[in-house]
């Protein structure tokens, strides 16, 4: 994401998008009746010796009243109700679809912008390209996309290795294994343009011996491989455990899953060890808010944007905000997120012991 402009004293950000974890930010960030100016079209009756219409490129300014974000076509729908249009047309008024792609650049104007809202925006500027992690083990193989907001998996092979008394049948399974594997990999390279490094995760030497592959056959490939960590498992676990471990610190530094994943950790950490410097649940984390006890609150995209909780939760983060606590919101697309919204969608970091548990 590129920031044009910023004008917080007009409450005004002007910004173009650069890639699909832009479109997610921005899912978050909108809120109904923010002012959204873009170009856009729109179909416009004209008179032609009969009626008819045709699409006129246009810059329109619309009230928001709805999101959508469609990750598989690279689509963020904005509707809302036009307020500013070209005269000629009288179309104000009538609602209107903007739909937002890599490319787009537009201009938000909001009531107000929280400081939740900005830090998401200042976080994807800082963003750098995702990049994949392929987790193996003799059971499971799983070669993963990391985006700013979900974990997306592009392959999962279960190799059938023979027992490690069939030495040579092994050997010879476990090639296989591999060059499909990297075959798989290669091709994911190719329809990822965007992705620069490679981390490769799992336990045991399979995958050094991997490695060692790319680097005969698939140098291309290998030159992107920028870690080689140990873990206790392969497959989708071994993503995860890579994140949640730190052994990927390094590569993921300015990644926000990672951040996500990472907190949720410490949460669950201070839960188990029965501490009392943790609440979870709406009506115990408000509580909480009100009295400045939170230093950093934990909230769900998905309760953020839930109707009938909207105001209790909007007035969870201004006490967070105005007392000095930092707001996180998570994506409900990867580990971290699904974990958060098993405990209400909502949860707190303590400043100090509060409550007492078990």
């Amino acid at each position: 994401m590129r920031i044009i402009k910023k004008d917080l004293r007009h409450n005004m950000i002007s910004l173009s998008l650069e890639n699909i974890d832009d479109l997610w930010v921005l899912y978050n960030v909108l809120e109904p009746g923010d002012l959204v100016t873009s170009k856009t079209s729109r179909e416009i009756k004209v008179e032609q010796g009969r009626p008819s219409s045709e699409r006129v490129a246009m810059t329109l300014t619309i009230e928001v009243t709805g999101v959508e974000f469609d990750a598989s076509l690279n689509r963020l729908r904005i509707h809302g109700v036009i307020r500013e249009c070209p005269e000629e047309y009288g179309i104000k008024g009538s609602y209107h679809t903007i739909a937002a792609a890599p490319g787009t650049s537009m201009n938000i104007r909001k009531e107000r912008w929280r400081a939740h809202h900005l830090e998401r925006l200042e976080s994807a500027v800082r963003s750098r390209e995702p990049i994949i992690v392929v987790s193996l083990d003799s059971e499971s193989a799983c070669i993963a996309l990391i985006l700013s907001f979900k974990v997306e998996v592009k392959v999962e092979i279960r190799p059938r290795l023979p027992g490690k008394m069939d030495v040579e049948a092994r050997a010879s399974a476990e090639k296989k294994f591999l060059r499909e594997l990297a075959e798989s990999l290669a091709r994911v390279i190719e329809s990822e343009p965007r992705v620069k490094r490679i981390a490769i995760v799992g336990p045991g030497f399979l995958k050094q011996h991997f490695k060692d592959l790319l680097d005969k056959e698939f140098p291309n490939v290998a030159l992107r491989v920028s870690a080689v960590k140990g873990g206790s498992s392969g497959g989708i676990a071994g993503v995860y455990e890579a994140l949640r471990s730190g052994a990927l610190e390094k590569l993921l530094r300015d990644s926000r899953i990672a951040e996500e994943v990472s907190v949720v950790e410490k949460l669950l950490g201070r839960i188990a060890s029965e501490r009392g410097d943790f609440a979870y649940g709406l009506d115990q984390v408000a509580e909480d808010a009100s009295s400045g006890a939170v230093e950093m609150l934990l909230i769900t995209d998905s309760l953020l944007r839930s109707f009938e909780l909207k105001d209790r939760v909007e007035q969870v983060i201004r006490d967070v905000e105005e007392k000095g606590g930092k707001v996180m919101i998570l994506s409900t697309e990867h580990e971290g997120g699904e974990k958060l919204s098993s405990l209400g969608g909502i949860a707190a970091l303590l400043r100090y012991e509060r409550h007492r548990w078990g």
